[in-house]
């Protein structure tokens, strides 16, 4: 059984509900190309990466048109490259954790690690055990964020949503969303107990199952990302447990009621990836493309994508934001969020396929 722990990152980008903006239902996007374009490259990317406002400035400053194709997940990705022919593709955008599965299978070309601007990245999302491997960098950490609690600050107090306890307490009952994803949720409710995301086990499973249960019931709803952040920007829930920056920064400037907060238990992570196709015939423009990326004023554009905010992985690219978005994105306390987060959980096949028996069996309680 093949493990696609990036449905959750999917979900981040479906933000296509009518609380932010309207997205085009098309999988493909192509960017206008610049006039007299001599050349094309091709990319598998996140939706974040469609922004004109992002691929626009590179395109120009290389005389170049850039492909854009939007996929669905880590699995549809690399089954859309198992196939492509050889050459197709020359860039993908991966989630962090899953960059050991395209190395696997050999399509991530080896980037020099000088060409990259590591010492700039936050260290905690550098994440060499999963961007490198006998030395080599195959991938390197362009954005992250955290699955964690949204909610309107009108109606909850902000205090109570500093301590994740509180989202079982008869105080909230009926007025919280559920993000719909087994796995941040199982590790947010791991984090709740106390348990290490990178080590639950079977034997952990009874207890957390107990307080998923027990989350069901004093939720209004377990549903979607767009339903969920839909339900909050209306007022039909207050919270929604399992969002974060993702789900609310963006909204900031019309929905100043919204607001997000690292509990004390702490959170889960999430980090996206970008490397250079293996098969690439044009790796050194591949190569510059991700540069662009990862440098600050990419990192800025990036962060700040019409399709949805998060945290730049180049510490420089607060140099180009302004202080509202630094403020939305919460910048100032990234250090602190860092420490006290945790990857999703990364399980064998046995225990993914248990984790999923037990969040279904409570979505059908």
């Amino acid at each position: 059984m093949m493990i696609d722990i990036t449905e959750g990152a999917f979900a981040r980008r479906l933000l296509a509900s009518a609380a932010i903006l309207a997205l085009g239902a098309a999988t493909i996007t192509i960017t206008p190309a610049p006039v007299l374009a001599q050349e094309e490259l091709n990319a598998l990317v996140w939706c974040d990466h469609t922004d004109p406002a992002l691929i626009e400035p590179f395109e120009q400053a290389n005389n170049v048109k850039v492909n854009l194709k939007e996929y669905e997940g880590t699995g549809a990705g690399l089954s859309i490259i198992d196939q492509s022919r050889p050459g197709d593709w020359d860039v993908l955008v991966i989630d962090g954790v899953d960059v050991q599965r395209a190395v696997d299978k050999g399509i991530l070309a080896e980037i020099p690690a000088d060409a990259l601007p590591n010492a700039d990245i936050f260290p905690e999302v550098r994440m060499e055990p999963n961007n490198t491997r006998d030395g080599k960098t195959y991938a390197v950490t362009e954005k992250f964020g955290y699955n964690t609690v949204s909610y309107d600050k009108t109606k909850v107090d902000p205090a109570d949503m500093k301590d994740m306890s509180k989202l079982w307490s008869d105080k909230y009952k009926g007025r919280i969303a559920v993000y719909d994803y087994y796995l941040p949720m199982i590790g947010l409710t791991g984090i709740d107990l106390g348990k290490a995301t990178a080590s639950l086990t079977d034997a952990d499973l009874p207890a957390i199952k107990d307080k998923l249960f027990a989350l069901k019931a004093n939720a209004k709803q377990v549903s979607d990302v767009v339903s969920s952040q839909t339900a909050l920007a209306t007022g039909e829930v207050d919270i929604v447990f399992g969002g974060g920056e993702w789900l609310t920064a963006g909204l900031v400037k019309d929905k100043p009621n919204l607001d997000w907060v690292i509990p004390e238990q702490g959170a889960v992570r999430w980090a996206q990836s970008i490397g250079v196709m293996k098969d690439s015939t044009k790796k050194d423009l591949a190569l510059k493309f991700v540069q662009y990326i990862v440098s600050p004023e990419g990192q800025a554009r990036l962060a700040t994508s019409s399709c949805y905010w998060a945290m730049p992985a180049n510490a420089k690219a607060g140099e180009k934001l302004s202080a509202e978005q630094k403020t939305a994105l919460r910048w100032d306390e990234q250090a602190d969020y860092l420490k006290r987060t945790q990857l999703y959980p990364i399980p064998s096949a046995e225990l993914d396929a248990k984790m999923q028996d037990a969040w279904t069996e409570m979505l059908q309680n």
